[in-house]
């Protein structure tokens, strides 16, 4: 079924409810139902990111599949970091090669500072230096709804992939990146109005805020702006695998728009974000793309 961009936001994607469905963690956008809409048919370029390179962590689904097809028809060139969806990640990789542009995948667990240091060296000895990263990869477990059910093993893992790996992508990254390059970190309403269930990935999702505006003031000097995007209910792989099937088929019925994003009503907001032609001024923000819950 299509979906008008251009009439009642509320419609212009699939709305609960969903058939019931679940997988295991990472989950496989392939085998969703919905398929999520990544932009294929509908996202035009407008030579934003002329022969620009961008890193996306997670860009094998979901968010960072849409942008990276986004990032393709604006001339990007784009290294996608993944744990092991090879699958998704090929179709991902086919998109951005059918637009013209370069496209590496690198598959393996950014948990590690060794994973992180080896996408950082693959991108800078494919292009020589790196214009924008995004770093969108995040685990996020199942619903556990006793913090005593919560083991220190679980939380470590949580924080080590979602917000320590910035750390390490973003101090890896730097020194190959110019005056004028961007840094889009991915956070999410969970950063001020956690979900209890899934209070390790809420509380790296805060942290990401934290960090986000503290790198804006330290980078500016070196000329890097730094952003951050706050999505709320996304149609993507992450949820179908954190949360129960009852629960799924009803995402996002209770925000104001009624329904959960496509994946394709992200990707704007990150080139936005990364294009000096749209956002030269705008550095340590955080751009909210919510379905009308308001963030703070």
């Amino acid at each position: 079924m299509s979906h008008s961009l251009h009439g009642d936001p509320k419609k212009a994607g699939p709305q609960p409810s969903f058939p019931k469905q679940d997988q295991e963690s990472p989950g496989l956008e392939s085998k969703m139902d919905p398929k999520p809409d990544y932009g294929e048919a509908s996202y035009k370029g407008s030579a934003k990111l002329t022969d620009k390179v961008a890193v996306i962590t997670g860009g094998d689904s979901g968010i960072g599949r849409a942008v990276a097809l986004a990032y393709a028809r604006e001339g990007a060139h784009c290294v996608i970091s993944y744990l092991n969806e090879d699958t998704d990640a090929q179709e991902t990789q086919a998109a951005v090669e059918k637009e013209g542009r370069k496209c590496l995948l690198i598959p393996g667990d950014i948990s590690q500072e060794s994973q992180c240091k080896k996408i950082i060296d693959t991108a800078v000895k494919e292009f020589g230096h790196i214009d924008i990263l995004v770093n969108n990869a995040a685990f996020q477990g199942k619903s556990v709804d006793d913090i005593s059910k919560l083991d220190r093993e679980r939380v470590e893992y949580t924080f080590r992939t979602n917000i320590i790996s910035m750390f390490d992508l973003v101090r890896l990254a730097v020194p190959h990146m110019k005056k004028g390059s961007a840094i889009i970190n991915v956070g999410s309403i969970q950063a001020y109005d956690p979900s209890a269930e899934i209070l390790d990935y809420a509380t790296t999702k805060a942290a990401i805020v934290g960090f986000t505006k503290g790198l804006a003031s330290q980078l500016m000097e070196k000329g890097i702006r730094v952003n951050c995007v706050a999505p709320g209910p996304v149609w993507t792989p992450l949820v179908i695998a954190s949360f129960p099937k009852t629960k799924n088929a009803e995402f996002g019925k209770n925000y104001p728009i009624k329904r959960p994003a496509q994946p394709r009503e992200l990707a704007p907001a990150f080139v936005f974000l990364a294009s000096g032609e749209c956002s030269s001024y705008i550095s340590g923000e955080v751009l909210g793309v919510t379905g009308g819950e308001v963030l703070a």
